[in-house]
């Protein structure tokens, strides 16, 4: 068995927000697109509608009620299909909203979100335990989830999918409007596709 037959995730981090740009960690924060975050969710859809995807005919599309991930899943040409799930929310970064590493650091030299988490928001742990929701969903659907989420969330997805410590998402960098597909290889969960920005190039 070569996993063909077998469900994938297909991850597409929103587009891009005025704090996206600048670094600020954003979590809650229900910020719009700005207008190149609005430009390359429709490329984005517009690569999602050619082969090989063809529009994932058999795909559950589901995304994050935040503005910024309805807004891409909509201007991707998803919205008639999508269903709003909690789960996919963003890391909550409590104390830290709005913040950037560099600030972070000032107070707590060294500071690493995978490591050491943040205060007054969501733990390691919890960030772990939504990720597994969205794992088991994908295995036991037995078809293909399309996901419009966030950088952070997205990432601690991928290294639950590979089964491996929610802290290796520090290893996966993500992109705005980047597309992804978690997969196999054989029986081994495998990344098919990390990070491919193809669509957005000039």
């Amino acid at each position: 068995m070569d996993g063909s037959d077998r469900p994938r995730i297909v991850l597409a981090r929103h587009g891009k927000t005025a704090w996206s740009e600048n670094g600020r960690h954003t979590g809650r924060s229900d910020l719009p697109l700005l207008a190149a975050g609005i430009r390359n969710a429709e490329r984005l859809g517009d690569r999602l509608r050619r082969a090989p995807w063809r529009g994932l005919p058999g795909a559950e599309v589901l995304t994050s009620p935040l503005e910024r991930a309805r807004e891409t899943c909509r201007l991707a040409g998803f919205a008639d299909r999508a269903t709003r799930w909690d789960t996919l929310m963003e890391f909550d970064y409590g104390d830290y909203e709005g913040l950037t590493t560099p600030e972070i650091q000032g107070d707590r030299p060294g500071w690493d979100l995978w490591r050491d988490g943040v205060p007054g928001g969501e733990t390691l742990a919890q960030v772990s335990d939504r990720a597994d929701q969205v794992v088991a969903r994908a295995r036991a659907d037995g078809r293909d989830l399309l996901l419009f989420s966030h950088a952070h969330f997205l990432r601690a997805i991928a290294a639950r999918w590979l089964e491996a410590d929610v802290g290796f998402a520090a290893r996966l960098n993500l992109a705005p409007a980047s597309l992804s597909v978690l997969g196999w290889s054989h029986d081994t969960p495998a990344v098919e596709l990390w990070n491919d920005t193809e669509h957005l190039l000039p």
